[in-house]
Parts: structure tokens; C-alpha cells; sequence
């Protein structure tokens, strides 16, 4: 995974004006963390940020007024309705090192014929990985599943230095059969109309 470049300046101000300021300013505040150091408060450009983000688990070679750090995003807040970044957490790592990180799950082919769906038990998978070399998803095959099959954690194959960090047993995919639509009021008062009709006609 390719390192992404982005270059932030150390926060002085705090607090709900100090955050609208950095937005006026496109602009968004993060604070990075990790191996034992205090955490530091930074902003950062939002375009190049978001664009960052578009990857999961990007790797971020970081420039902080000439300090370099690699670092990872643990944590990214939205604003809920229009979705802008508000604040995000990273995580400083290291080349060679293990970080626990959840990579997203994408199927691909078709189930079998027949009346069922598919459910996702989770949409990623928790894995440990070297840090330069996260993965940015899983495939997995669902082609020709039916009612009643599943897919566990230990289905899923994983590249070469990627471990689980789940219990192998834990579900990821199963396929389930499709519920049968609830009649609507109008159908049901409908169809005990005509399950009334010959008793009536009888009489």
C-alpha cells in the first residue's frame, strides 16, 4: 500500500469557534496518538484528507511542521446530515509493525436459484496486519450458496502475515430463505371476504 502524503500544522485554539474557523478554512482538527507519546492536536487540509479516507485503513505519511510520522485512522466523525469530516483520530504506526484493523468485505458471484437472500453477520473482518500492508478488503465468493449455507471467519482466505483477530468460528455471511411479504390490510380484509362468500351463499 502506497503511502498517501498529506502535511498538517499543530492546533493553538480549541472549542466549538475555533472548529467553525478551520471549516470556514476547509480545514478539519485530528489528534494523533500512539507507542506511548502525548497525543497531538493537529489540522488538517479537509480535501486532501477526505480523498485520503476513500481508501480504508489508508496509510498516511504524515508531515507535522517537519516532524514525520506514519499513521493510520482509528476513528473518523461525520457531520450526520451532510457528511463532512468533523474530527479524526490516527494512530501512529511503524514499518514492520502488527496493527489491529478491520478490512471491509466484498462478495462477489451470485447465489443459487431460488427464494433467499443474503445477510452480513459483519461487513468487515477484525484482522492483524503489518502496517505497510493492510488490505484494502476481502473477497469473498458467495457463487451458488443457498438456504442454510454459511461463510465463518476461517472461510475467508487471508493474504500471506494476516492473522484473524476474531475466533475462527465467528460468522461473516449466511444465506437465509426469503420471508413471505405480509398481506397489506386491504388484502387481508379482502381475502376474508372471499372466504366468507360461499358460507353466506349456502345459507
Amino acid at each position: 500500500m502506497a503511502d498517501v502524503k498529506i502535511s498538517g500544522t499543530i492546533r493553538s485554539e480549541f472549542g466549538k469557534g475555533a472548529a467553525r474557523r478551520l471549516r470556514r478554512a476547509e480545514k478539519v482538527p485530528a489528534v494523533v496518538y500512539g507507542h506511548g507519546a502525548d497525543p497531538v492536536h493537529i489540522e488538517l487540509p479537509g480535501y486532501d484528507l477526505m480523498m485520503a479516507l476513500k481508501t480504508p485503513n489508508v496509510l498516511i505519511s504524515l508531515d507535522i511542521e517537519g516532524k514525520k510520522e506514519l499513521v493510520i485512522p482509528k476513528a473518523v466523525q461525520r457531520e450526520a446530515i451532510r457528511g463532512f469530516l468533523v474530527h479524526v483520530d490516527l494512530l501512529t504506526v511503524k514499518r514492520g509493525e502488527k496493527v489491529a484493523v478491520d478490512v471491509p468485505i466484498v462478495t462477489e458471484g451470485d447465489l443459487a436459484p431460488g427464494q433467499h437472500i443474503l445477510e452480513h453477520a459483519l461487513t468487515s473482518l477484525p484482522v492483524e496486519a503489518e502496517a505497510t500492508h493492510i488490505p484494502e478488503s476481502f473477497t469473498v465468493s458467495i457463487e451458488g450458496l443457498a438456504a442454510g449455507d454459511s461463510i465463518l471467519a476461517k472461510d475467508v482466505k487471508l493474504p500471506r502475515g494476516v492473522t484473524l483477530n476474531v475466533e475462527e468460528d465467528t460468522q461473516v455471511l449466511q444465506v437465509v430463505p426469503a420471508q413471505a411479504e405480509e398481506p397489506t390490510e386491504e388484502e387481508g380484509e379482502e381475502a376474508e371476504a372471499a372466504a366468507e362468500a360461499p358460507a353466506e351463499s349456502s345459507e
